[in-house]
């Protein structure tokens, strides 16, 4: 009886201390093997059962791999053995005339190589803001485990949960902590699905957090009205800082990065269409009298853009239009705090905007609904979400005049805007 069997050939290792898996074949005390062309570590296979272990990081395609040479073997031992022909000289002769197919094992990528990879690919897709998340996490988690190159396997329930506990001890907020573990868990999800790293070496689920709920970063009605009230100084970054700030709560807050990208093509019979570069929604917003009157301030600006936040000829979603970008919120966040400050309405950002915006919707007595529609949020169900129609424009529209009427009541000096 003729019977191939599989066998991790360790007498010698390869520079990588992996060794070749072989099909061994015994025919009247002589043996003959046949190599698969995949090497593994001994860690990786099971003696016992003459087989590849599930905790190998490409388990699933080197075990197919491995399954169809065997079988290719096997195959041709039967034929031979079945027309009375076997030698092993035969079975030689037969797998080089129809040889097995021999598959490298991948290079097994690094935690590193692999995570650097996703973040120079989000980089040239100019998904700079992503590719900036993915390198502060992986620059975090690497330089804890202080390895020049981490792989796949040292990133387990241990090095995880030592991790975790030492960004909480240097001070990290849980939110902060939480995206880096998001962010981490992502990169594996990723390489679970291209067959890199096998799911039993996936640790995220026993990993617990407690994420903070998010602080309120909304001021309240008066507090609009002191802000709208204020005059600024001469410094030009201080109004353009109130009028940005104005801009963003007019226009249903909008992001500082959308408001910087807004050309005038946006502008369409009394509209501001635009696509959220976040996520890629489009927006149909009627512009309100003091957006009106803020874009009319900036009408000398040259560069293409309705606001002289990014030079001409930029590359948008570049690493530099990113960096400009950010440079602007700092500058225009800095002069913000002062403005609050000297009005003593709490701490003043760009996205407080955004927040106050919701927040004002939500105390006049419009729905969730309605207001996650406006600022284009999903509420509630994803299934339920399927069933409900858009809320027609007008009525997104009637919200948002309401809201710029809420904070003006008795007041007018909102629509002041300028210099």
């Amino acid at each position: 009886m003729v019977f191939p069997h599989l066998v991790l050939d360790d007498r010698r290792a390869k520079s990588n201390g992996t060794y070749p898996i072989v099909i061994r074949v015994t025919h009247n005390r002589r043996t003959a093997a046949f190599p698969v062309g995949i090497s593994v570590k001994k860690e990786h296979w099971d003696e016992h059962n003459c087989t590849l272990l599930k905790s190998h990081p490409n388990y699933k395609s080197l075990h197919t791999a491995i399954n169809n040479a065997y079988h290719k073997v096997q195959k041709s031992t039967e034929e031979l053995l079945n027309n009375q022909q076997f030698t092993l000289k035969a079975l030689k002769e037969k797998i080089r005339v129809q040889p097995v197919i021999e598959v490298e094992a991948t290079k097994l990528l690094t935690f590193n190589e692999y995570a650097n990879r996703l973040i120079n690919d989000l980089y040239q897709n100019n998904k700079v803001g992503n590719a900036i998340v993915y390198q502060t996490a992986v620059n975090r988690l690497i330089s804890f485990a202080n390895f020049t190159e981490l792989t796949f396997e040292q990133v387990n329930y241990r090095l995880l949960e030592n991790f975790k506990n030492k960004l909480v001890s240097d001070g990290v907020k849980p939110n902060t902590v939480s995206n880096y573990f998001r962010t981490l868990r992502a990169i594996f999800n990723k390489a679970i699905k291209e067959k890199l790293v096998s799911r039993d070496a996936y640790y995220f689920t026993d990993i617990a957090f407690k994420p903070e709920r998010t602080a309120k970063r909304s001021i309240s009605k008066e507090a609009v009205i002191k802000f709208v009230n204020y005059s600024p100084e001469t410094s030009k970054q201080e109004c353009n800082a109130k009028d940005y700030f104005i801009l963003s709560f007019s226009l249903i807050g909008i992001s500082f990065t959308d408001l910087a990208y807004l050309k005038p093509s946006n502008i369409k019979a009394g509209r501001l269409v635009y696509k959220r570069r976040k996520t890629g929604r489009t927006y149909d917003i009627k512009l309100t009298t003091s957006a009106v009157a803020i874009l009319k301030n900036f009408e000398d600006v040259t560069s293409g853009y309705l606001l002289p936040i990014l030079p001409k000829a930029i590359k948008e979603d570049s690493l530099q239009a990113k960096n400009i970008i950010l440079q602007w919120i700092k500058t225009t966040n800095k002069y913000l705090k002062k403005i609050s400050g000297n009005l003593k309405i709490g701490k003043v950002t760009t996205y407080v905007a955004r927040h106050t915006w919701a927040t004002l919707a939500k105390r006049m007595g419009y729905s969730n609904e309605l207001i996650a529609e406006a600022m284009g949020h999903q509420y509630g169900n994803r299934t339920t979400a399927i069933y409900l129609d858009d809320f027609e424009q007008h009525v997104i529209d009637n919200l948002n005049s309401a809201i710029q009427e809420f904070v003006t009541k008795a007041n007018d000096s909102f629509l002041k805007v300028g210099r």
